[in-house]
């Protein structure tokens, strides 16, 4: 699976999972775990984390794109996975926090009902429905070739299509009527009294097969031994702690004149560390009401002093201005959305801002369009995967604009090691007076030039003006006043397929 460069520990996928929440309040945050053995460990620290829903995934599902390989031999099949992470999450009390989901080649009523004795009361289908409106399973779902009109957007493959929304919907009639047959003959009115109602399965035909003999099952079909206090399914909802945010405390009120009628606002605010994700639940309301394009650009201007909790500004869309005079945690501007966020030191600070650490790791991850000025250093992968986003910053660490794909970097001093790896489009701009960019390059995918173009060299003027102009950069202030003895010290790095 691809990597997830936000998360590196239980710790990140909790922030993550609030920082969605905030990004869409009324959005059911869905956590997909492999089935695997400890599958059940993970489950309770994501049920901790505060996920709503908690999907264990068996092994022999998976897209028509995937290698025969993954889905044939990689992964278990769901019902062990299903019964552990059932088990522990009951043993923990858990269980009543979070709803569990499980998926992988199901295809009839008793797999469903299976699965709901072993603990799920949602079930995931693909393949089948797939199947129904005329798949044929060919596999090569990501060619552009699909035979049957099916995963294809050429208009003359699609024209094969002979499928109907009616055959997805009979087959999952069909499956409903077979799960109804199995509750009756079971005794049970609804599915909540089904899960994790083992003690219904009988074990002794699926054992006495030759190839089968001596299988013990007893640990998949294991009752917790809790009280009758303790919840089977989910029965409660999660805290995630959104009406002692800031925005809602705060922002909401002050910000109504713009969100209602699209009048400027200003605020001047204090920020402490404990207030994450400021600024995305006013974003989330403003996309709400006026769709993707959002407002004019600083319609809402925020600005804060002190130092500001995780994933400020994550999200925010076109028309929020953030200015923060002090410093960030992880995750500044994640999946930026046209806002645009300007960071500077303390104006009391004595220390030099382009030697010194302002923002820490993952700034702009994932971000897709807005600006960003960064007066100071930003931490390890600054602008991994980086869309769009126009962003200017005194230095980096380790992995900068990993695999970006589009957007402009602007980075006026050092860089960290593996800078531009799998880096496949957009353009970073390095201020190498040191000459010491190129050893810290991956060059694998990218090409290392002057900045000798016309276009390139307005548009690097353009990003720095911006920069000193914001956040009073004195390197960029430097830079402009004798700008052509300092162009020759920048390096233009490109991607080779994004140059061709």
């Amino acid at each position: 699976p691809p990597p997830h460069h936000d998360i590196y520990s239980i710790e990140d996928l909790a922030e993550l999972i609030h920082d969605l929440k905030n990004a869409n309040p009324n959005a059911r945050i869905n956590v997909k775990l492999v089935s695997e053995v400890g599958v059940g460990t993970i489950a309770a620290g994501v049920a901790k984390g505060h996920a709503d829903v908690v999907l264990i995934s068996g092994y022999d599902g998976g897209t028509g794109s995937s290698p025969i390989t993954s889905i044939k031999h990689a992964g278990l099949p769901w019902e062990l996975g299903l019964a552990e992470s059932h088990q522990t999450l009951v043993l923990n009390d858990l269980r009543s926090r979070v709803v569990v989901e499980t998926d992988g080649q199901l295809k009839t009523g008793r797999d469903v009902a299976i699965a709901a004795l072993l603990g799920a009361e949602e079930f995931g289908f693909s393949s089948a429905p797939l199947v129904s409106m005329g798949c044929i399973m060919m596999r090569v779902c990501q060619l552009d070739t699909c035979p049957v009109g099916v995963a294809t957007q050429n208009p003359r493959l699609r024209k094969k299509f002979m499928g109907s929304p009616d055959h997805a919907v009979h087959f999952m009639r069909f499956v409903a009527q077979e799960m109804r047959e199995i509750m009756a003959e079971l005794g049970f009115r609804t599915v909540n009294e089904m899960v994790g109602r083992t003690d219904k399965m009988d074990t002794r035909k699926a054992i006495s097969h030759w190839k089968a003999k001596g299988l013990d099952l007893s640990g998949v079909l294991a009752q917790p031994d809790v009280g009758p206090e303790v919840g089977r399914f989910q029965q409660q909802a999660q805290d995630h702690g959104l009406d002692e945010s800031m925005d809602r405390t705060v922002l909401l009120e002050k910000c109504a004149p713009a969100l209602e009628r699209g009048e400027k606002v200003s605020l001047d605010l204090p920020i402490r560390n404990t207030n994450r994700v400021v600024g995305t639940i006013l974003g989330y309301e403003l996309t709400k009401k006026y769709g993707p394009n959002g407002l004019p650009d600083d319609t809402i201007s925020l600005k804060f002093t002190g130092s500001a909790g995780q994933s400020l500004g994550a999200f925010v869309p076109k028309g929020i201005r953030i200015t923060l005079e002090g410093d960030s945690n992880d995750y500044l501007g994640k999946g930026l959305s046209g806002g645009k966020i300007i960071v500077y030191p303390d104006a009391r600070s004595t220390f030099s801002p382009a030697e010194n650490i302002i923002t820490g790791n993952v700034a702009l991850y994932g971000a897709t369009s807005g600006e960003a000025y960064i007066y100071g250093v930003a931490g390890e992968r600054f602008c991994v995967r980086n869309s769009g986003v126009r962003a200017v910053v005194e230095s980096v660490g380790d992995h900068g604009c990993e695999y970006m794909t589009g957007g402009r970097v602007v980075v006026l001093g050092s860089v960290g090691r593996n800078f531009a790896a799998g880096m496949s489009g957009g353009v970073a701009y390095i201020f190498d007076e040191k000459r010491e960019f190129e050893s810290h390059c991956n060059q694998a995918m990218v090409s290392i030039g002057a900045v000798a173009e016309a276009e390139d060299k307005e548009e690097l003027k353009r990003l720095l003006q911006d920069h000193a102009e914001y956040t009073g950069s004195l390197t960029a202030q430097r830079i402009l006043s004798d700008w052509d003895a300092h162009l020759g010290h920048f390096k233009r790095v490109i991607p080779n397929d994004y140059a061709r």
